[in-house]
């Protein structure tokens, strides 16, 4: 839910300044195994099952700037060390550009509003002026890698504004099989209540699946394209939503739901020897189901 925010945040900045969201096109979905986008360090990300190389692969993903790093302002795609300094740099080209007039001139009807987006992700920023577009670009990176160097999304622990740990402390709990607590700092590992993680209670799904891999006219092919024209499905609606009908966005939260289910159907399809399944792929593919 926090990640369908940030998706609805970034939208909402990209059309307050006249941009047009592209989310169903297909040099806008990932190829696995993928690199990650905009950042300059190299490290494969897989489309894999859970495990504990794919909670590692969470961390780098998520992983903080460092407290000594200085914000980057530029145009090139692959000049950030880390998700936070590419949204820092988006945060100085927003500042430098409105320092010499308004740049907020979208169509405020392409906004996605709080009645727009119901869920436990947080608050919808609507995004009209500089102050607002700064709110929502803070509360993306604040959720991923905490906010002023702590590991809480909130600006106080204690006070209003805490709510929990944010995703990269999240993923290194799993790791540690321990969680968070009061007093616990940045750069250190969590010292609260341990917890159980059942690393092997997984379907067994074989990395990076592909369509084209299974066989012509076997039903698990035909699994695997249906769940790819559902995926669209989804896209398609999330495309709409943040092209100026923002009502389809909760339209796309059933079809996400039946994506759900189509993906573990899937991974219970014993493949090869039988000791790995298939999976969905996540491909783009020209027809989508509804």
């Amino acid at each position: 839910m926090e990640e369908m925010l940030h998706m609805v945040l970034a939208a909402n900045v990209l059309n307050a300044v006249g941009g047009e969201p592209c989310i169903n096109h297909p040099k806008f979905i990932p190829n696995y195994p993928a690199k990650l986008p905009v950042i300059d360090e190299e490290f494969v990300v897989n489309l894999a099952p859970f495990s504990q190389d794919a909670i590692k692969t969470f961390v780098q993903i998520e992983r903080p700037s460092k407290p000594s790093a200085q914000p980057k302002g530029s145009s090139r795609i692959g000049d950030f060390h880390t998700i936070g300094q590419f949204y820092e740099g988006i945060e100085l080209g927003l500042k430098e550009l409105s320092a010499g007039g308004n740049i907020f001139r979208g169509n405020p009807s392409r906004q996605i509003t709080p009645e727009h987006y119901y869920g436990g992700g947080g608050k919808v920023t609507v995004v009209t002026d500089l102050d607002s577009a700064l709110n929502a670009l803070n509360e993306i990176v604040g959720q991923g890698e905490g906010v002023h160097h702590t590991i809480w999304t909130g600006d106080d622990e204690f006070g209003p504004g805490f709510t929990e740990v944010a995703h990269f402390f999240r993923f290194k709990e799993i790791l540690a099989r321990r969680r968070y607590q009061a007093g616990d700092k940045f750069n250190s590992d969590p010292s609260g209540e341990r917890f159980q993680v059942c690393w092997e209670e997984i379907y067994p799904m074989h990395e990076n699946p592909k369509v084209a891999k299974y066989p012509e006219g076997s039903e698990v092919r035909q699994k695997a394209t249906i769940f790819n024209q559902t995926y669209m499905s989804v896209l398609n609606e999330l495309q709409a939503a943040t092209n100026g009908e923002p009502s389809r966005l909760m339209a796309s939260v059933p079809i996400m739901y039946e994506l759900k289910y189509q993906a573990v159907e899937l991974m219970k399809i014993p493949i090869g020897d039988g000791n790995r399944t298939a999976g969905p792929s996540f491909e783009y593919c020209a027809e989508s189901r509804i």
